[in-house]
């Protein structure tokens, strides 16, 4: 939620510039983390892959895993970078005014800036994670957050780069925290057993094969279902900054709050990694079911929440009188995709604990793409399914996306894990 929070940040700041300022942190930021997220993704192979290391005492592997991994994330920024610098691709779906184009290009190049760090951070992320150290983590994050206003502050007012500023604060924090993160893992003595920093490896292809294999599905997984909002919010430009505006404020709420279920599925797939590391596939399993019904009990509160204080939370954003009431109808629809997307959300991280990645990629890109993007197309903007509803109809129809992904995904991980054997115990 600190990673996120520096998005509702921008969001109000933006949003007390003007509707084009909001609009353009909006597709910008939509641009970004569809580049980003799918880059982080592979990375994400890190996790299960320490996990599993961890519960099984294989502590000498870890090390090299994560110095393997450092050189495919310097890769994937490199990637990153080119495709943030030129993102005709992305502009040509949106059909941005010309006044719109030069601020969201603005937006890209100096976020671009902290795609390396950014990229460092989550080898860091992951492997922290995967050996049950996250506090270190939400440290680091926390003390970004508490940065981001000011900073904010100096680059979007007093050197008066609107919402320019919003990205070059985001990119200044990423290295900020990741300086600080690894050198503070550097003087930690209880970490020397892991070997990561202990010498200079070079690039070895089998071992980042081996990662790429685990973690290119689970960022395919993302750029799906990252695309799916990206491109939600490209179309939804068409219909104007207002309703940009709109879908920008429940965009960002969306994030913010899906950080609660992503973070109990995170907590579930560490843990059910030690615990099949360890050979105990029935707590692995156990683990899992644990993680979905606590995901789903404090998302059913959440949901319940914005559905009561749709229009309170809406005025929270913006003073744009039109504005808030776009958005205060929006709120109110994803009350029930935040639930939706709770469950699909624990089970696809629980399976990564599994290292079971295929499947749900499978899963996403014909609901998300196809019940979700393609439906909400139909319903949003056009009127084959009836009067075009807007905004409104994507929203209506990544719901139902979601709930179709979260019943297979659900299926999947109970029949995986009812026959999960355990795995070979490496004496370290």
């Amino acid at each position: 939620m600190a990673v996120v929070g520096s998005g509702v940040i921008d969001t109000m700041m933006a949003g007390r510039l003007s509707a084009l300022d909001l609009a353009a942190v909006g597709i910008g930021t939509a641009i970004y983390i569809t580049v980003f997220m799918t880059a982080m993704g592979v990375l994400m192979a890190l996790t299960p892959t320490v996990a599993q290391h961890f519960g099984a005492g294989r502590y000498a592997e870890i090390g090299e895993d994560v110095r393997q991994s450092a050189w495919l994330a310097m890769l994937l920024a490199a990637v990153g970078i080119l495709l943030l610098r030129h993102p005709e691709p992305f502009l040509a779906l949106a059909q941005l005014t010309p006044a719109m184009e030069v601020k969201v290009r603005a937006y890209l190049d100096a976020i671009s800036w902290g795609m390396a760090p950014a990229m460092a951070f989550r080898i860091f992320y992951g492997f922290m994670s995967g050996i049950g150290r996250p506090r270190a983590i939400m440290a680091f994050n926390l003390t970004g957050l508490a940065a981001k206003v000011p900073l904010n502050a100096l680059y979007m007012y007093q050197f008066e780069m609107g919402a320019t500023g919003c990205a070059a604060s985001t990119a200044t924090i990423s290295w900020l925290t990741t300086i600080l993160a690894w050198s503070w893992y550097a003087r930690q003595a209880d970490c020397t057993q892991f070997g990561v920093l202990s010498r200079l490896t070079l690039p070895r292809p089998a071992a980042m094969l081996a990662l790429a294999r685990l973690g290119l599905p689970i960022g395919l997984t993302l750029l799906v279902d990252v695309t799916a909002f990206t491109f939600m919010a490209l179309f939804i430009a068409r219909l104007g900054p207002t309703m940009s505006a709109a879908h920008q404020i429940t965009a960002n709420l969306t994030i913010l709050i899906f950080m609660i279920p992503l973070s109990i599925g995170h907590a579930a797939l560490v843990l059910a990694g030690h615990a099949l590391g360890a050979g105990d596939p029935v707590t692995a399993r156990r683990t899992g079911l644990m993680g979905l019904a606590l995901g789903v009990g404090v998302s059913s509160l959440v949901s319940l929440g914005l559905w009561l204080g749709a229009a309170r939370i809406a005025a929270i954003y913006t003073p744009d009188a039109a504005v808030r009431a776009a958005a205060a109808g929006l709120i109110a629809i994803i009350a029930a995709y935040h639930l939706a997307d709770a469950i699909q959300t624990v089970v696809v991280n629980v399976l990564r604990g599994y290292k079971k990645t295929v499947v749900p990629m499978a899963v996403y890109v014909v609901s998300l793409w196809g019940v979700g993007l393609g439906g909400g197309y139909l319903l949003g903007l056009t009127d084959l399914l009836g009067p075009a509803r807007g905004a409104a109809g994507f929203w209506i129809a990544a719901t139902a996306s979601l709930l179709l992904a979260g019943a297979v995904v659900l299926a999947y991980f109970l029949s995986v894990s009812q026959k999960a054997p355990a795995p070979a115990i490496t004496t370290p």
